[in-house]
């Protein structure tokens, strides 16, 4: 059984960028996978980094950074 997403709600889509992967979410920017050589990624999002041998765990690591931000309070917000 399939989930449906409310109406009116939209869905992360990875776009290709220079160099690199980026998480767009509409027109707001929520991470991003860039190369830096040697089959090497660097990830950024939700004010998170980290590196990866693998563009698929690059990838993953970025969506849960951005889902756990989503979900965790903002401290002095």
């Amino acid at each position: 059984m399939s989930r449906k997403r409310a109406k009116g709600s939209k869905i992360p889509v990875w776009e290709r960028a220079y160099k690199g992967h980026v998480l767009w979410l509409g027109k707001k920017k929520l991470g991003k996978v860039t190369v830096v050589g040697d089959g090497r990624y660097t990830w950024a999002a939700a004010g998170r980094g980290g590196a990866a041998n693998d563009l698929a765990k690059a990838r993953r690591a970025v969506e849960a950074a951005v889902a756990m931000a989503d979900k965790q309070l903002d401290l002095f917000g």
